[in-house]
């Protein structure tokens, strides 16, 4: 994936002033020819997945270049609104007051859901604790329960970890785990809580600490963390999550996974974006994420 996430950013790296796209002149095309280049910037969820159907589209599509880059939900929101990219990832839906902005700026921001997710809850291989309750989660990350035999694990302090503020998951976390969907509750994650800035932090303090609890998108936990089984209720079913978890709507912490644009795309753009919500589907699965028809 390195190589892959090299060669893409040589290959994409241009500025894009437009909204939908627009002609530049790029090293190494044939004949002296110009590629239509797509800024493409956003989620750190939905990075790889990004990279992967740009790869796939710009080969089929030569005289495409897209530049695909992270920085977290709000970091591509923030680049749509001020107008520097011609699409943005997320993780989760945009806020009203970043809605707002984009007015201001006149830009009117159209969202497409292009692929589905599961937030897995992760622990260490020797947690003996394997199954959770949304509420058990939500007192956990806010110190409502400090130690591990609360929960039926061993007799160990529990260590919180999450993703940087800035991340769709931290946000789709706190509004429907930690909040568990109730737009009054002003509950935050525990100030003492790690703030990992990527899913491989997040792996790789799992992976030293047996004491850590996190969670990330299903396409990111590897062989060395324990997914915990998670249920809406205290009573259960508790339920892994898996393709087949989401699709079937039993697994209680799915999510959408959505791109936006400045306006209504067109030319380029939107002839992406239809590539990615059907030929591009194909490559969904493949990378742990659940696509939009199962």
């Amino acid at each position: 994936m390195g190589a892959l996430i090299g060669l893409l950013m040589v290959a994409g790296i241009s500025s894009c002033l437009s909204a939908c796209g627009r002609q530049e002149a790029a090293a190494g095309g044939t004949g002296g020819e110009s590629a239509l280049v797509l800024e493409n910037k956003g989620s750190d969820t939905l990075v790889n997945l990004a990279l992967a159907w740009a790869e796939a589209y710009m080969a089929a599509r030569p005289q495409v270049r897209i530049s695909v880059t992270g920085g977290g939900s709000g970091t591509g929101i923030a680049a749509m609104i001020n107008g520097t990219v011609d699409i943005a990832n997320a993780s989760r839906a945009m806020k009203d007051v970043e809605k707002e902005a984009a007015r201001e700026n006149g830009y009117e921001p159209v969202e497409l859901t292009v692929a589905r997710d599961a937030i897995a809850v992760v622990v260490h291989p020797d947690n003996p604790v394997d199954h959770l309750s949304l509420q058990q989660i939500s007192d956990m990350y806010t110190r409502r329960v400090t130690n591990w035999r609360e929960v039926g694990g061993d007799d160990r302090p529990i260590v919180l970890l999450s993703r940087e503020s800035n991340s769709g998951t931290y946000v789709y976390f706190l509004e429907n785990v930690i909040r568990q969907g109730d737009k009054k509750s002003d509950l935050l994650f525990s100030p003492d809580t790690l703030l990992m800035p990527s899913s491989e932090g997040i792996s790789t303090e799992i992976r030293q600490n047996v004491n850590a609890i996190g969670y990330d998108g299903l396409g990111y936990v590897t062989d060395d963390q324990k997914m915990v089984a998670v249920a809406a209720d205290p009573e259960g079913p508790f339920i892994l999550p898996s393709v087949a978890s989401v699709n079937d709507g039993s697994y209680p912490i799915a999510r959408p996974l959505y791109v936006y644009t400045p306006g209504e795309p067109s030319g380029e753009t939107a002839r992406y974006l239809e590539w990615v919500t059907t030929e591009g589907q194909g490559l969904v699965s493949e990378l742990g994420f659940v696509p939009l028809t199962p």
